[in-house]
């Protein structure tokens, strides 16, 4: 059986590894593939170990981690996801540490970190504060040796559709065109926060994968829901200051010295990331929009190899040095800043979406584990556990696609655009995904940001850009309410009756066809 797995960070690397030992695995990653989102992740990963739950008294429990999984998702998670994810974790865990991912330890035991949102302490790290560059490195070296074909510097244009299936992919690459038929096509390819003018992503996380799938004809779901992070370096373009620094006693000052979170929430600085991102923005509305600033310098302590701050986060020293600043005795400015996306296409436990033969794993899936909001240190385990879980689903007599009551999928109109990429999207997009579909939406500013879509796929602008904006915009008009990442200034309350997901209808496939094969001028609108 022939497997193309699309993306090469912890989620598609780890599906292509346990793929490999049944399959012919074809993976393709549209740059170098050590280059993945993954390799960006400062935070770490969730998982509770036997040791810790096994303890007396037990110093955490999976129930415990399921518990704040769901309490920071809003009401909207699928429990059934949750558990999946929290149960499995320490087996992805104990892999990891088998193929050689050194995570940090004190005294010879495993470090844990207390994150945003997380009762107890279950977060490991590598390296302080680069855990997903040690992740990344230690899968891409097991993959080179096990995995059959590595395309590189290869981009997925569309799915190839027959009789109602995924058969294969339209690809693109320096040397050309190139079609790959398959049984199963993996998407891994990560969310769209790279979209935004301020973000913490690296430009090339754009939703392309969403884009293709609404194309073939994929259900999609809670496209509204976009996490921003609070805390990026004000002086940088996206470099994030993790979650850990404030689990390690960091707190956030306004212009007046005054930490403000105190008034906000029980938990201050290590309330929910959505809670933490808007009232750093409402400060920064108060004084003029310049950025509130992340104190450390209380922090005291033995760091994991030696004293203090830079001991424990050497990357963030590092950059905070660069940018003038010495965090040891000094706060650094800090700003809110798009992050991840907790929707995408929609799947079952196992990665199956709602057309056979297409699967999808990681940011650019969405299983309900995140539902409104996204419990820090959650998503690297998320591509672990589902694209393990993938792996065994390609095998498995039932290969019933995913599918949900047809009443409760909605059409969302999307303007086609040219077949044209770009390295990074016009800032005229950014800024309006900024400014209307951000932290705080309204009818009005999603009205326009629509109508701006419309205006910039008229004009040519990037076909699966162009998409993902109109599907976000049109998800985040649809949900009248605000919960967790999703806040309307319109609609300011949460509304109990609007505790579900919301799934969009992509284009419904046909005969064999590629959507690059229809010349753009003469494309009807999708209905997603």
């Amino acid at each position: 059986m022939r497997v193309v797995v699309v993306g090469s960070g912890i989620a598609g690397l780890t599906t292509a590894l346990h793929a490999s030992a049944d399959h012919e695995v074809i993976l393709v990653t549209g740059g170098r593939i050590d280059a993945a989102n993954t390799a960006w992740a400062q935070g770490g990963i969730a998982g509770v170990l036997s040791e810790d739950s096994d303890a007396s008294p037990p110093a955490d429990s999976v129930d415990s981690h399921i518990r704040d999984t769901l309490l920071a998702g809003a009401g909207l998670c699928a429990e059934d996801a949750v558990r999946v994810l929290c149960t499995e974790a320490p087996d992805r865990l104990h892999e990891l540490i088998a193929l050689g991912v050194p995570f940090d330890r004190s005294g010879g035991v495993l470090a844990r970190a207390l994150e945003a949102a997380h009762s107890a302490p279950r977060v490991l790290h590598s390296g302080g504060d680069a855990t997903g560059a040690a992740i990344e490195r230690v899968l891409v070296e097991a993959a080179r040796s096990r995995v059959d074909t590595i395309l590189e510097y290869t981009r997925l244009i569309d799915l190839i559709v027959r009789d109602g299936a995924v058969r294969g992919v339209s690809l693109t690459s320096p040397t050309g065109a190139n079609r790959i038929d398959a049984d199963a096509v993996v998407l891994a390819t990560g969310g769209f926060a790279g979209l935004y003018a301020h973000t913490s992503n690296p430009r090339s996380a754009t939703g392309s994968g969403i884009a293709v799938a609404a194309r073939a004809g994929a259900l999609l779901a809670d496209l509204e829901f976009v996490q921003f992070h609070p805390t990026v370096l004000a002086a940088s373009s996206s470099f994030l200051v993790s979650e850990a620094v404030r689990g390690e006693g960091a707190v956030l000052r306004n212009e007046r010295g005054e930490r403000f979170m105190l008034a906000v929430h029980p938990d201050a600085e290590l309330a929910p990331r959505d809670v933490v991102a808007r009232a750093i923005a409402r400060e920064m509305r108060g004084q003029g929009g310049r950025p509130v600033v992340l104190d450390a310098t209380a922090i005291d302590g033995q760091g994991l190899d030696g004293p203090g701050l830079d001991a424990r986060f050497p990357s963030i020293a590092r950059r905070t040095r660069e940018a003038g600043y010495d965090w040891n005795t000094e706060p650094i400015p800090v700003t809110p800043a798009a992050h991840y996306t907790m929707g995408g296409v929609a799947t079952d436990l196992d990665g199956r979406t709602s057309v056979p033969g297409l699967f999808a794993v990681g940011e650019v899936a969405r299983t309900g584990v995140h539902g409104a909001n996204r419990l820090a240190s959650n998503s690297l385990m998320e591509g672990a556990v589902f694209g393990a879980r993938v792996a065994r689903a390609l095998s498995a007599r039932d290969r019933e696609p995913f599918a949900v009551a047809d009443g409760s999928v909605i059409g969302v109109a999307v303007p086609i655009a040219g077949t044209s990429f770009r390295d990074e999207q016009p800032l005229s997009l950014g800024e309006l995904l900024w400014d209307e579909v951000g932290l705080v939406r309204s009818e009005s500013g999603l009205q326009r940001a629509l109508q701006h879509v419309s205006a910039s796929a008229a004009s040519g602008g990037d076909r699966d850009e162009v998409t993902v904006a109109a599907l976000v915009a049109g998800a985040a008009l649809l949900r009248r309410e605000s919960r967790g990442a999703h806040a309307r200034a319109d609609h300011p309350d949460t509304d109990p009756s609007l505790a579900r997901p919301q799934f969009l209808r992509g284009e419904s496939p046909s005969a064999e066809r590629t959507a690059a094969d229809v010349e753009p001028a003469r494309r009807e609108a999708i209905a997603c």
